[in-house]
């Protein structure tokens, strides 16, 4: 059977089995190499308070935040495309 990715959609490499996140939208565990994770800068403070803030010249802190989706979970944000098969995996010669 042909395989349809030549890492089978994983950054695994040889290092073994890795270990299992919790998708952050719908709760489904995928491995911690196949998981798109996401990193964003969080702020607790309103958006328009802390703009008024900064004008004053105060430091606002920003924590970052990690999320981990799932592939569907990340298709269905906009994430990741769906790419075409020509672009999914490398053109090889014919095989003899």
């Amino acid at each position: 059977m042909p395989k349809k990715r030549q890492n089978r959609g994983r950054h695994k490499g040889a290092k073994g089995k890795t270990r299992l996140v919790q998708c952050d939208n719908c709760g489904r565990l995928v491995p911690k190499d196949k998981a798109i994770c996401i990193t964003k800068m969080y702020t607790p403070l309103d958006p328009q308070l802390a703009r008024e803030l900064e004008k004053k010249g105060a430091i606002i802190m920003k924590y970052p935040v990690e999320k981990c989706y799932c592939i569907s979970c990340a298709v269905h944000y906009g994430l990741v495309k769906v790419r075409p098969e020509e672009e999914r995996k490398a053109v090889r010669g014919p095989v003899i």
